[in-house]
C-alpha cells in the first residue's frame, strides 16, 4: 500500500486523463475562492497540488505546501513568479510561523490520519483576521465518485481516506479556538454545462432542500483572537443628524468613554431647522471627556453622511449612533466589549427582543424589519434579528477593506445598512446582533417613510440576493 507521499508522486504523473475531465470541477472551484478571497491577500494553501488555484488566487504572497515532491516541482514549473512559493511539508509536522490573511485547505482533510492536530498547526499562521476555507467531498456523493474512478474520470484515491462531514469539521475547528463564520455546500452540478451551471451552481444550491446536496462542503472559519487596538482614541462615534437639534445636547451627555477614549462626530444633514447651528453651539461650550468634531455631509442620504464622519475618524473602533438616540447611547459598551474582546467582528444593534416604548416603532414598521431581517439573514448566511438597527460597530481597517469590496456593488444603497451588511458578508467577518432597547424619541418627527423607504428596501433586497447570494459562478468576481 503506498504512502501519501507516494500516491501524490503517482498522482502528479498520471492524472491528466481524469484532470481534463475535471477542469470544470476544478475551475468552479477557483471561482468561489475568488469570490471570497481578495486579490492582493496574502494565502497559505496546504495540500496546494499543482498549485493552479493559488495562482489563480493572484496574492500578494502567495505560499503552496504539498507532501508531494513531485506535485512542488510541478508548481514550481507551471507557475514560476516572485509572489508565489512551493514547499514540500506536512501539515501533521509542520506550523507555519508566519501570517496570512487566508488559509486554503483545499479538499484535503480527507488525507489527514489526524484532523484535530492539523487544525491545532494552523493557529501560528493566522492573525485576528485570517479567514480559514475549508472544502471537503460531500457524502452523499460518494457512489457517484466510486464510480467515476472505475470508468477512470476521477482520479484514483488511496483506500483509507477519511470522508469528513461539515459537522465533525466546525466540531475540530471548535475544539481549537476558531469559531465557524459561514459554512455551505456548492457545485450542485460539477460540469461546464451552458445555463445549466449557472442555474443549479448559483441559484439551486442555495435553496431549502437542495442545499444539502452540493458536491463540495465548504467551512469557513475564523481564529477567536482579539484584534489589536492601538491608537490613543479607541472609538468614532458618528451621529447622523438631520432636524435633530433637540438631541444635540443630550448626544454629548449620555455617549460614554469607550476603550482609553472617546471620538463624536457630529455630521449634519441638509436639515431644515437649526441643528447646523445647535451642533456648533454645544461642542463650542462642550468641555466633556470626549474629543468633537463636526462637519456638513457633502451630500445626500444616510450613507453619505456616514461615510463622511467615518472618512474623518480617528478611532480603531468605529461606530454609529443614530441622532434621535431611540437606540440609547448606553448600550454602546456592550458594542465595544464585542468588537474589542474579539467576540465578533461586526456588531449589529437589535431592537426586536426587549419590550419597546409605546410609541417607539409603529406595528407596519415592526413587521417590516421582521421581514428585512429574515430575507437579509438568507442572503447573508448568518442569523439577524434586526437588520435596520441604526447602531451598527466594526473596526475602522475592516471598514477600510469593505469599502474596496463593496465596489461591485456601486452606489446602491442610500441608508448604509446594507451596504455595511452586505459588505462584512462579503469579506466573510462574523456578525453577531447585540440588544438594545428601543426607546420613544423624545425630539423631532422621524426621517423614514413607510412606503417609500420601504420600496427602496425591497430592492436593496433583491440587488443583494443577486449580487450576493445567488452570485454567478461562471463570472467569478
Amino acid at each position: 500500500m503506498m504512502n501519501l507521499q507516494e500516491h501524490f508522486d503517482w498522482v502528479a504523473e498520471n492524472d491528466a486523463g481524469p484532470r481534463r475531465f475535471q477542469r470544470g470541477f476544478r475551475a468552479q472551484t477557483r471561482e468561489f475562492l475568488r469570490f471570497h478571497v481578495p486579490e492582493g491577500s496574502r494565502v497559505l494553501e496546504w495540500g496546494c497540488g499543482p498549485g493552479d488555484l493559488l495562482a489563480e488566487l493572484k496574492p500578494a504572497r502567495g505560499l503552496g505546501i504539498d507532501v508531494s515532491p513531485k506535485m512542488v516541482e510541478r508548481a514550481k514549473l507551471a507557475h514560476p513568479g516572485e509572489h508565489l512559493e512551493f514547499r514540500e511539508g506536512d501539515l501533521h509536522e509542520l506550523a507555519i510561523d508566519e501570517k496570512f490573511d487566508v488559509i486554503i485547505l483545499d479538499y484535503l482533510p480527507g488525507y489527514l490520519r489526524d484532523i484535530h492536530q492539523c487544525v491545532t498547526h494552523l493557529q501560528a499562521a493566522c492573525h485576528a483576521r485570517t479567514r480559514i476555507y475549508i472544502l471537503s467531498l460531500n457524502h452523499v456523493w460518494k457512489p457517484l465518485l466510486e464510480f467515476g474512478k472505475l470508468c477512470r474520470v476521477v482520479t484514483r484515491q488511496p483506500d483509507d481516506c477519511n470522508w469528513v462531514s461539515r459537522l465533525d469539521l466546525c466540531n475540530m475547528l471548535e475544539l481549537n479556538s476558531f469559531e465557524v463564520v459561514q459554512q455551505s455546500t456548492e457545485q450542485l452540478l460539477p460540469f461546464r454545462l451552458p445555463l445549466l451551471s449557472a442555474l443549479f451552481n448559483s441559484f439551486l444550491v442555495r435553496l431549502p432542500f437542495f442545499r444539502h446536496f452540493g458536491m463540495t462542503e465548504v467551512v469557513i472559519a475564523r481564529p477567536l483572537m482579539k484584534p489589536v487596538i492601538e491608537s490613543e482614541i479607541s472609538c468614532s462615534v458618528v451621529v447622523p443628524a438631520r432636524n435633530e437639534s433637540g438631541n444635540i445636547r443630550a448626544a454629548l451627555e449620555r455617549i460614554p468613554t469607550l476603550g482609553k477614549q472617546t471620538e463624536i462626530i457630529f455630521v449634519e444633514g441638509n436639515s431644515t431647522d437649526d441643528t447646523w447651528e445647535i451642533i456648533q453651539r454645544e461642542v463650542e461650550a462642550y468641555d466633556g471627556p470626549h474629543k468633537v468634531k463636526y462637519l456638513q455631509q457633502p451630500g445626500k442620504g444616510k450613507w453619505d453622511a456616514v461615510h463622511a464622519g467615518f472618512e474623518v475618524a480617528s478611532g480603531d473602533v468605529l461606530v454609529i449612533q443614530d441622532g434621535d438616540l431611540t437606540a440609547p447611547p448606553e448600550d454602546l459598551p456592550k458594542f465595544y466589549e464585542a468588537i474589542a474582546g474579539g467576540h465578533c467582528e461586526f456588531a449589529n444593534g437589535c431592537r426586536l427582543v426587549y419590550p419597546m416604548e409605546s410609541r417607539a416603532m409603529r406595528f407596519l414598521n415592526l413587521l417590516g424589519n421582521k421581514f428585512f431581517a429574515m430575507a437579509l439573514s438568507f442572503v447573508l448566511g448568518q442569523n439577524l434579528k434586526d437588520s435596520l438597527c441604526g447602531t451598527k460597530m466594526m473596526l475602522r481597517s475592516d471598514y477600510l477593506r469593505l469599502l474596496q469590496r463593496i465596489e461591485v456593488l456601486g452606489d446602491f444603497d442610500p441608508f448604509g445598512d446594507f451596504n455595511l451588511l452586505f459588505g462584512s458578508a462579503m469579506l466573510d467577518l462574523r456578525i453577531r446582533d447585540v440588544l438594545v432597547r428601543y426607546r420613544d424619541r423624545q425630539y423631532g418627527d422621524t426621517n423614514i417613510s413607510r412606503f417609500r423607504h420601504g420600496f427602496i428596501l425591497l430592492q436593496m433586497t433583491w440587488f443583494g440576493l443577486r449580487k450576493v447570494k445567488f452570485f454567478s459562478l461562471t463570472k467569478g468576481k
